[in-house]
C-alpha cells in the first residue's frame, strides 16, 4: 500500500524535474523525465524489500528507500552545470557537465535494476518502465558522448559496483539505497577523476584546490579500508593496535598521499597548504575566528556530557540542543563566503578529513581516545545513526560544503553566477543552517498543526520559508558580489520546494537539501 508522506515527497521531487527542465529543456529533460517515473515505480519495489528483508544488505531502518530523490541530484546537477558553462562558453567543463548527467543516470538505473532482479514475483510492469528508461538513456548517450566519455562513465559504474559491494557489507544499515546511491556514487566519480587527472598531470587542468579536494577525499577513505580489513585480523582495542594505527597513519599519509598531491600540484603540499593558509591577514583573522568556534563547539559537547552525568544516564540531547551545531556551522561559513571563499574550500576540506580521522578512531576504539570519543558522541545520537558510523555531523558538513565544492568557477566570470546562480554557494547555509534549524526549533517548540503523516509541523516549514528569505536579503546587503537581477519568483519557489521536501523526506536532510536547492538555484 503507497503511503502519503512518499507520494508527496515524489510529487515534490517531480515537480523540481519539471521546473528545471522547463528552463534547460534538451534531449536530456526526456531522459531525466523518464529516469523519475521509473525511479517512482522502482521505489516501491525497494521499499517493500527492506519491509521483508528481502534486501542484499542491511539498510538504515525507520526511513524508505529513497531512491526517487535520491536518483535525480546528479543527473539534475550535471544538466544545469552543462547549460551554465555552455552560456559562458566554457567547452571542457560543458562536455563535464553531460559526462556527470550521464553517470548519474547510468548508476541510478542500475541500482533500479538491481531492486526489480531481487523481486519476487518479478514485477511486469516496472520491468518494462525500466527498459524504456534504460533504452532512452542509452539512446541518447550513444548520440552524446564520444568513445572516451563514454569509457568514462563505464569507469564510475564500474567502481560504483565493487565500492557499493564492498561498503554496503563493511557497514550496514548505515544507509538507505538513495543514500547510498548519493555518497557512494559521488565517491565512485571522485575516484575516478582523481585516477584520470593523475594520469593525465601534464595537461595541468584544474587548481590546486580542486587537487586537494580530490586526494584527501580519496585519501581518508581508502585509508579507512586499509584498517577495516587490517583489524578483521586483529584487535583494534589494543595499545599494540593504537601503536600500529598511528605509525601506519603516518606511513600512508607521507609515503602515499603526500606524493600523490606533489604529483598533481607539483610543488611541496605541506608548504604550499602554509602558505595558502596564511596568505593574507584577512585569512588570518577568520583562521582565529574559526579555531574559535570550533572550541566553543567543544565546549558545548563536554558541557552536554558533564550535565548527562550529573542528571542521568540516559539523559540524550535535544533536538534544539543538536541545532546549536547548526547555528555553529553558519557563524562559521557566512565570513568564508563573503570574504574569502577559496580559504572555506581548503577548510572544509581539512575539516571533513579531521572528522573521518576522528571517527576512525572512534569506530576502531584506538587509544588513547576512542573510547572517550565514544562516550562524548553517544550523547548527540538520533534514529538516523542506526549502524555502526555516526555520520550526521559529516553529512551537516559535506551539506554546508557541498555548494561550495562544486560551484562551477570556471563558468563564472567574475566569480559569480547571473540571477539566482548568485547564491548557489549559500545553498547549505539557506537549506540547512537557516532553514532546516528554524524549522526544527519552532516546529517542536510552537508547531501544532502537522503535516499529513509525518512529524512535521506546517509552522515549522512556513517560518523555515520566510527565515530563509530574510537570509536572502541579508546575503544581499552584506555580500557585494551577489546580484540577483530581479529572479526573487524562483527563489522563493526553489525555497519553498525545498523546506517542503524537507517537511516530508525521511532520507538525510543535510545532505538532500542543499544539493536541491544548488540545482534549483543555477536553473
Amino acid at each position: 500500500m503507497l503511503n502519503k508522506p512518499v507520494l508527496v515527497e515524489s510529487l515534490i521531487v517531480f515537480t523540481i524535474v519539471l521546473c528545471v527542465h522547463a528552463v534547460v529543456w534538451d534531449r536530456y529533460s526526456w531522459c531525466s523525465v523518464a529516469l523519475a517515473i521509473q525511479a517512482f515505480y522502482v521505489q516501491f519495489k525497494w521499499d517493500r524489500l527492506l519491509q521483508l528483508g528481502g534486501a542484499v544488505f542491511q539498510f538504515r531502518a525507520a526511513a524508505n528507500s529513497g531512491l526517487l530523490p535520491a536518483s535525480m541530484v546528479i543527473p539534475l546537477l550535471g544538466v544545469t552545470m552543462k547549460e551554465r558553462c555552455k552560456a559562458a562558453g566554457i567547452v571542457y567543463f560543458e562536455r563535464f557537465g553531460i559526462v556527470v548527467a550521464s553517470t548519474g543516470m547510468l548508476v541510478a538505473l542500475f541500482l533500479s535494476v538491481i531492486a526489480v532482479g531481487i523481486t519476487k514475483p518479478v514485477p511486469t510492469n516496472t520491468c518494462i518502465l525500466t527498459g524504456v528508461a534504460g533504452s532512452i538513456i542509452i539512446y541518447t548517450m550513444k548520440h552524446s558522448l564520444t568513445v572516451s566519455e563514454v569509457i568514462e562513465v563505464l569507469e564510475v559504474l564500474l567502481i560504483f559496483v565493487y565500492l557499493s559491494m564492498i561498503l554496503l557489507y563493511l557497514l550496514p544499515r548505515c544507509f538507505t539505497p538513495g543514500e547510498a546511491l548519493l555518497v557512494l556514487g559521488g565517491v565512485s566519480f571522485v575516484l575516478n577523476q582523481l585516477i584520470k587527472r593523475s594520469l593525465n598531470v601534464v595537461e595541468g587542468r584544474g587548481e590546486p584546490i580542486d587537487f586537494f579536494l580530490l586526494v584527501a577525499v580519496i585519501g581518508v577513505i581508502l585509508l579507512g579500508l586499509f584498517f577495516t580489513v587490517l583489524f578483521i585480523f586483529m584487535d583494534s582495542g589494543t595499545w599494540i593496535s593504537s601503536l600500529f594505527f598511528h605509525m601506519m597513519t603516518a606511513v600512508l599519509g607521507l609515503g602515499v598521499i603526500m606524493p600523490w598531491l606533489y604529483r598533481l600540484i607539483q610543488r611541496n603540499p605541506l608548504f604550499w597548504l602554509l602558505q595558502f593558509l596564511f596568505q593574507t591577514q584577512t585569512r588570518v583573522y577568520l583562521l582565529v575566528f574559526w579555531t574559535f568556534l570550533a572550541a566553543s563547539a567543544c565546549g558545548i559537547v563536554f558541557y552536554q556530557n558533564a550535565k548527562r552525568s550529573s542528571e542521568s544516564k540516559k539523559h540524550q540531547a535535544s533536538t534544539i540542543t543538536r541545532k546549536y551545531f547548526h547555528f555553529i556551522v553558519v557563524a562559521t561559513y557566512v565570513p568564508g563566503l563573503i570574504y574569502d571563499r577559496p580559504l572555506l574550500y581548503v577548510a572544509a576540506v581539512l575539516c571533513l578529513a579531521v572528522f573521518i580521522f576522528l571517527e576512525y578512531i572512534r569506530y576502531f576504539r584506538i587509544k588513547p581516545f576512542g573510547q572517550t570519543l565514544r562516550h562524548l558522541l553517544s550523547l548527540f545520537l538520533d534514529e538516523r545513526d542506526s549502524g555502526p558510523l555516526i555520520l550526521t555531523h559529516i553529512y551537516l558538513l559535506l551539506g554546508m560544503s557541498l555548494p561550495v565544492w562544486l560551484f562551477p568557477r570556471s563558468c563564472a566570470p567574475k566569480g559569480s553566477l547571473s540571477g539566482a546562480g548568485a547564491l548557489v554557494p549559500y545553498a547549505g547555509v539557506l537549506a540547512v543552517g537557516v532553514g532546516d534549524t528554524i524549522a526544527s526549533v519552532f516546529g517542536s517548540t510552537m508547531g501544532e498543526i502537522k503535516w499529513p503523516g509525518t512529524k512535521k509541523t506546517f509552522e515549522g516549514t512556513m517560518t523555515a520559508i520566510f527565515a530563509q528569505i530574510i537570509a536572502v536579503a541579508l546575503i544581499l546587503i552584506f555580500d557585494s558580489n551577489v546580484n540577483l537581477n530581479s529572479s526573487y519568483a524562483w527563489i522563493l519557489a526553489s525555497v519553498s520546494l525545498v523546506s517542503l521536501l524537507e517537511a516530508y523526506t525521511t532520507q538525510i536532510d543535510n545532505l538532500l537539501l542543499p544539493l536541491y536547492l544548488q540545482i534549483m538555484f543555477m536553473a
